[in-house]
């Protein structure tokens, strides 16, 4: 393999003047750094991580922080997370944070004050549980995606505008009995899930519906939705004629739930979802679509600007959720407060 003493041979340059083009530590003219780059790409060689971080005085690592690796919105966000480093030519190291557990704690307490990263990317990590405070006094540039971006530069999606977007939605075809599913379990329920809630609120009340705000709880899980899609619509005496979701998962349980108490999916029930997640196209969800992707590489890219810069100031960019109309709703009708099949309805609540 190539040495740094070839490239500079091959460069016609000092062995000094190659590793400071190749590690940028150091003033090199762009002529010889471009000339040092080529005779280096010919070569095939690659500089090694510890020479790197001797002249740089930098780990060329990210550090990445979530809870959970196999959800649709976290797997997304670490692919674009690593496509993105990959291309900048940087690792990255995944500390898997599950809640509740005790690697969780060894994470926060020991494996990250070692600081073995330039910089942190902390996804989903709520503002109530105080660990953003204690990654920012680690010492290094971190950016969330997701949160509340008081002490991190934030990258999220608005996440009232996408409920306040999926109301009034279902309020331009007409209906006026919308229910908002999900969240409000727990003391420390999600934060994305209050503001999504928040912007189903000001939405109904704009609208003059106010008094019909009707919240109905739900775990953040398509089974979750199932069970509090069951419960709700089974009572003909509250049941709406349009549900918002505050995730696809959520939207998801609903349908099935509705299919199998015998109720028409849009035709007497109109569900709207928020994330555009892998399902949403297989069941024809109308959906607020995000691209969790797009803000892996928008946080990796505000995070190298950090370290770049460590007195750049922290930013908040909240991307706008884009509606995707699907066939999950259509126009209320008179046909949205058709009586059930009692067996269908006594069957799905058996099941």
């Amino acid at each position: 393999m190539a040495g740094i003493a070839d490239v500079a041979a091959r460069a016609g340059v000092s062995k000094a003047t190659a590793s400071r083009a190749l590690t940028g530590s150091g003033y090199v003219s762009e002529a010889t750094r471009l000339r040092v780059r080529a005779a280096a790409d010919e070569l095939g060689y690659v500089p090694s991580t510890s020479a790197v971080s001797l002249a740089t005085g930098r780990t060329q690592n990210i550090g990445v922080v979530m809870p959970y690796v196999n959800r649709w919105f976290f797997a997304e966000v670490l692919e674009g997370i690593q496509q993105t480093l990959l291309d900048c030519g940087m690792d990255l190291t995944l500390y898997d944070a599950k809640p509740g557990t005790a690697g969780r704690r060894r994470i926060f307490d020991d494996f990250l004050a070692r600081k073995r990263f330039d910089g942190l990317i902390a996804v989903g990590l709520e503002p109530q549980d105080h660990e953003i405070e204690r990654l920012v006094q680690i010492g290094r540039p971190v950016v969330s995606v997701v949160g509340s971006g008081d002490e991190t530069s934030l990258i999220t999606i608005d996440d009232d505008y996408a409920a306040r977007r999926a109301t009034e939605h279902l309020l331009g075809l007409g209906h006026t009995a919308i229910a908002f599913l999900g969240g409000g379990i727990g003391a420390h329920w999600a934060h994305v899930d209050k503001q999504r809630l928040d912007g189903y609120r000001a939405a109904m009340t704009e609208a003059g519906l106010g008094d019909r705000i009707d919240h109905v709880r739900s775990a953040i899980s398509l089974s979750g939705g199932y069970d509090a899609a069951v419960d709700l619509l089974g009572d003909a005496r509250r049941r709406p004629t349009a549900l918002v979701a505050t995730c696809d998962e959520v939207a998801v349980g609903a349908i099935i739930a509705a299919r199998r108490l015998g109720i028409h999916v849009p035709g007497a029930l109109s569900v709207v979802g928020i994330d555009d997640h892998e399902f949403a196209e297989v069941f024809s969800l109308t959906t607020l679509q995000q691209v969790p992707r797009e803000q892996g590489r928008a946080a990796v890219e505000m995070l190298l600007a950090q370290i770049a810069d460590p007195d750049r100031p922290l930013q908040i960019v909240r991307m706008h959720a884009r509606l995707i109309v699907r066939s999950s709703t259509s126009a209320a009708n008179a046909e949205s407060s058709a009586v059930l099949d009692t067996d269908l309805i006594r069957g799905a609540s058996q099941g």
